[in-house]
């Protein structure tokens, strides 16, 4: 019924020769048949120096959620239903790898994570055009616990 969209336009890639349009960063629903935006959740701001907001990499979807890494290295969970943000893990930071190389996360860039048996593959660290490199490959699994 949905399509979702991820938009990473930047400010700094648009067109300042006509002021109509204005950057709009973050994750869409289209309904496909109405050719209507249903919801769109903003990409939330960085805070940090050097940051780039927006969601450039593909979105996965499992009923009820839509998983969309953002360029600033957050991995976050949203609500199919209004799009709210039900969770939100920054991968930018270092980590201890089962191969023991060092290993650190960073922007979320092109290809969509993966879901497979209950867990979430989500690769980190994209360093074109400016983005935070890094060399991960998470693995998220879901957990009753808290």
């Amino acid at each position: 019924k949905y399509v979702y969209a991820a938009n990473a336009d930047n400010i700094l890639a648009l067109d300042n020769s006509d002021s109509s349009i204005k950057a709009s960063p973050g994750l869409y629903a289209l309904d496909i048949k109405a050719g209507k935006v249903i919801w769109k959740t903003p990409s939330p701001a960085c805070g940090e120096k050097n940051c780039l907001i927006g969601n450039s990499a593909a979105p996965a979807v499992i009923p009820g959620i839509v998983f969309a890494g953002g360029l600033d290295g957050h991995m976050r969970a949203y609500s199919t239903k209004d799009g709210k943000i039900i969770w939100d893990f920054d991968t930018r930071k270092e980590y201890e790898t089962v191969d023991g190389i060092k290993g650190k996360g960073g922007a979320i860039d092109g290809p969509a994570p993966v879901i497979s048996d209950g867990k979430l593959f989500v690769n980190s660290g994209y360093g074109m055009f400016g983005q935070t490199s890094g060399n991960v490959l998470l693995c998220f699994e879901a957990s009753s616990k808290k």
